[in-house]
């Protein structure tokens, strides 16, 4: 696939794609729309409902909520490369370019005709504490650090008015504080329904003072288009179908938020959080809606973010990492499995960096012959490769994330702290390779099964004599073998191939019998009392 044919591709374009690739499903009957969490959460594609009962404006939602959809909406072939777009817009970053106007300037709603209400914002959890903006790409602006964006939520509690979830401390956070201690409003432009590349450079953390937005241009391959709002001195997406212009109320974080789904595939608790007042609604005549859909959607292309950053803190180790499986069942953010190239002492140090890496809970450090997305496999490595006393890691008192539900209640404006914990399931230094030879069947390479099934048939032995001379002769042949290298059997076998295999057998018996056939340290044969003849109590070497 040539991504560089999607560094154009717009909101409406990827919708388009998705439908060619029967990956979009378009519901033309009238919906309600208290249904439409759970169609999609029911649905094996994304759903767009073009007539949500008492609105004006159709819905989609699910656009990224597979692995193959979010492969695709980063102009992928494989998932594993969404990483190294990513990672390329970090090392590549394009700065936005600013544009007169947008299409979503097409309708604009300032003052008292801002109302809320007429947007078809979806409940989605049974528990949730009111309809939430989930898609909303936030733009904001502190005036030492700059521009930052991310993605956050939105509750709907007036027509005007609603929450922004920013309990977690990050640079969205730091910036409204800011504003909050100077006694200000913090202005922020929050565009919805833009492209699936705005919301992955959203949506990675970048340190303070790097533009997400530029993160996003280096990803997509070209300038990410900006206007100017209309209310507030600050800059939208384009792109977006439908602007909010706002500003964070220097309320302080006094206001409850939430219940909300989260990442966790649980309901997160009560927030307290800043206040929003809506001064603007701009949109495209003909806007469609994006409701994010919690928590795959968040999931997909968050996970990537971690590989990013993961891979980043193991090279600053020097740890020759081969693969990383950042889990679903971790959520996407907390478990990772690691293998690695290993040298001597490095698990350990692969360990320790990896932890550090923004919000990792547990981390799994394998050699480089685990499959990291096998988890029988990483299983396996745990059992046969750790000893508790030595190779798990136990760090606690480690910044943690407050949706993490093992954790005890933190109070309000505290950040909550708990235990990181690391497991090395690499083979320990001083421990024979050997013993982890795993059990492999010969010619596997040449004899499948299907062959067989649709009726091969192997040829017989050329020399099928058991009588004594045979034997004889044959035995002296297999002395002059291991005489100079030992043998496994197998190999023995498979160097007599022209003999039937119970004359390979009599032949090694013979020497048996005559006491000249013995095992070295690792199993296999050789002459008796010669240099490689294992003694007794010998380790393998």
């Amino acid at each position: 696939m040539n991504t560089q044919q999607y560094s154009n591709e717009n909101f409406r374009q990827f919708l388009d794609r998705l439908s060619c690739e029967k990956e979009l499903t378009g519901i033309r009957q009238p919906v309600d729309i208290r249904h439409i969490a759970t169609l999609v959460d029911q649905a094996q594609t994304a759903l767009l409902f073009h007539n949500v009962i008492g609105y004006e404006i159709p819905v989609v939602s699910g656009i990224i909520r597979s692995r193959r959809r979010a492969t695709m909406s980063m102009g992928c072939e494989t998932y594993t490369e969404i990483e190294h777009k990513l990672q390329h817009g970090i090392d590549h970053p394009i700065a936005p370019k600013y544009v007169k106007t947008a299409r979503n300037k097409e309708v604009v709603d300032i003052a008292d005709n801002v109302d809320l209400y007429k947007l078809p914002i979806p409940m989605c959890s049974i528990y949730d504490g009111g309809p939430m903006i989930t898609a909303g790409v936030v733009i904001a602006k502190d005036p030492e650090f700059g521009i930052n964006s991310g993605m956050y939520r939105f509750m709907l509690k007036e027509k005007n008015l609603t929450g922004i979830d920013i309990v977690t401390p990050n640079n969205m956070r730091l910036f409204a504080e800011r504003a909050y201690e100077a006694g200000r409003a913090c202005p922020i432009s929050i565009s919805i329904g833009t492209h699936p590349f705005e919301v992955m450079g959203s949506g990675f953390r970048a340190p303070l003072g790097v533009d997400e937005i530029a993160i996003a241009g280096g990803i997509r391959g070209a300038p990410v288009e900006l206007a100017m709002c209309e209310t507030i001195e600050m800059p939208a997406i384009a792109d977006a179908e439908i602007v909010l212009e706002a500003e964070i109320l220097p309320t302080g974080w006094t206001h409850p938020e939430g219940r909300f789904g989260e990442f966790t595939r649980l309901m997160g608790g009560l927030h307290w959080n800043p206040l929003v007042k809506v001064k603007a609604v701009t949109m495209r005549r003909d806007a469609i809606y994006y409701a994010l859909h919690m928590p795959w959607e968040n999931t997909w292309l968050a996970a990537p973010t971690r590989y990013t950053v993961i891979r980043r803190a193991l090279k600053n180790a020097g740890v020759q990492v081969k693969d990383i499986n950042v889990t679903l069942g971790g959520c996407g953010f907390w478990h990772a499995i690691i293998s690695i190239k290993k040298q001597a002492g490095e698990g350990k140090n692969a360990l320790l960096a990896a932890l550090t890496a923004m919000d990792l809970k547990h981390v799994v450090i394998v050699d480089d012959d685990i499959d990291v997305f096998d988890p029988t496999e990483v299983e396996w490595a745990i059992a046969t490769r750790v000893q508790g006393d030595k190779d798990i890691i136990i760090v606690p008192g480690a910044r943690a994330k407050p949706l993490d539900p093992s954790l005890p209640v933190t109070p309000p404006g505290m950040v909550p702290t708990g235990a990181k914990v690391g497991i090395d399931a690499t083979i320990s230094e001083g421990v024979p390779h050997e013993r982890y030879e795993r059990i492999a069947y010969a010619y596997a390479d040449h004899a499948k099964i299907e062959d067989y099934l649709n009726g091969k048939a192997d040829k017989s032995s050329e020399d099928h004599r058991n009588d004594e001379k045979t034997v004889a002769e044959l035995s002296g042949r297999i002395y002059t073998l291991i005489d100079a290298e030992p043998q496994y059997y197998q190999q023995i076998a498979d160097h007599f191939g022209d003999y039937d295999f119970q004359l390979v057998a009599r032949a090694l018996g013979k020497l048996h019998t005559e006491e000249k056939l013995w095992q070295d340290a690792r199993g296999r044969a050789c002459v008796r009392g010669s240099r490689f003849s294992a003694k007794p109590g010998s380790k393998p070497e």
